[in-house]
Order: C-alpha cells, then sequence, then structure tokens
C-alpha cells in the first residue's frame, strides 16, 4: 500500500483573554499546555512523568487550565479511572496592548514574556552541551542570528506578520517520511536597540 502523506489542518488559534493570560503565568501550567501542544493528548500521570513533577500538582494545573478553556478532556481516549487531556488550540495568540487596562494581566503577560526567554536561553545552553554529537548538516542548519534594522511600528508589524506566514507555511507543508527530520522550535523575537538613547 503506498503511503501518501495528508494535508494536515490549519492550526487552532485562540486570542487570549485577562482570564487565560492570568492562569497561564505559572511554570507548570504554562509546561503542561507546551507539552500537550507538541506530544498530543496524555494523563496527568504521563505528563507529571515527562515534566519530572507530582501527579496531584499535574492534575490540579490541568483543571486551572481548562477552567479558562486552554485545555480539555479527550473522553474518547479514557480507559478506566484514566482521564485523558489535550491542548485546546494549536496557538496562543495577543497583542501587549491588550491587557493595558488590566495591571494584573499585564504583570502576568510581562512573566510570559521573561519566562519565553527563559527557554529560549535553557534550549541554546542544552543545545551547546550536544551539538558535537549532531551531524554537520544539522550543526549548519540549526543555530541563530540576529539583524539590525531601522523600522517604524507599521513596517515592523508587517515584517513579523511575513515571517509568520513563512513558518505557518512549513507548519502545514507535510513533507514525506525523512528519517532525517527532527521536531525543532523557532522563536522570533524583535526589540529595540535602547543603548544611546
Amino acid at each position: 500500500m503506498e503511503n501518501r502523506p495528508t494535508a494536515r489542518r490549519p492550526p487552532r488559534e485562540v486570542r487570549i483573554d485577562h482570564r487565560q493570560v492570568r492562569v497561564l503565568a505559572h511554570p507548570l501550567r504554562l509546561r503542561l499546555l507546551g507539552a500537550l501542544r507538541v506530544n498530543g493528548p496524555a494523563t496527568a500521570t504521563r505528563l507529571a512523568e515527562l515534566l519530572h513533577t507530582n501527579t496531584g500538582a499535574t492534575s490540579y494545573h490541568l483543571r486551572q487550565l481548562a477552567e479558562v478553556g486552554l485545555v480539555t478532556e479527550a473522553p474518547e481516549l479514557a480507559s478506566g479511572r484514566q482521564r485523558w487531556w489535550q491542548a485546546a488550540h494549536d496557538v496562543t495568540n495577543f497583542e501587549p496592548t491588550d491587557f493595558d487596562d488590566d495591571p494584573d494581566a499585564r504583570a502576568a503577560l510581562e512573566w510570559i514574556q521573561g519566562d519565553q526567554v527563559r527557554l529560549l536561553v535553557e534550549h541554546a545552553e542544552r543545545w551547546f552541551a550536544v551539538q558535537h554529537e549532531w551531524s554537520p548538516a544539522w550543526r549548519d542548519a540549526l543555530g541563530m542570528g540576529d539583524a539590525f534594522l531601522t523600522l517604524s511600528p507599521d513596517r515592523l508589524q508587517a515584517l513579523n506578520a511575513e515571517l509568520w506566514q513563512v513558518i505557518e507555511r512549513y507548519q502545514a507543508e507535510t513533507e514525506p517520511a525523512d528519517a532525517d527530520a527532527e521536531p525543532i522550535q523557532v522563536f522570533v523575537a524583535a526589540y529595540p536597540l535602547l543603548e544611546g538613547r
């Protein structure tokens, strides 16, 4: 039988609200949501093993995420007393100004953004420790770089939109089974040069 790639469905997106951003501002909840998005549905027990935490805390935080609609149960996978959980969305969207009128939500968002930077640093340090074990092709393909531009806010928003379109195109394209394919994480960031202001 021929094994043909199937088209991927478009990613499910959510524009998070004030309640959701406050619930997400917790390290274990962010990791739980990320694990469900990357690995698919799982039980609290499996997630606790994966994230090196205990099942009680995992179950509690999954319920907190479920209360605001960020995760849902997957009853079709349930067997016996095991509850399966899945991410309700593939992508979380927001604009920093969405929370200007709510100091608590704004503080939560700032914590989440800081945690994203900490995650990038952790990923980079883990990569630096093992990169010598990877093939030259992967070592040349992976990594990071930077560029300096002078842009208006409108042009920067256009650049970000275009970069995300490219990323979404690569996500949507189904490539044939490739023994050399690996899951990767792409970070997109733009910050002003504050020196000399």
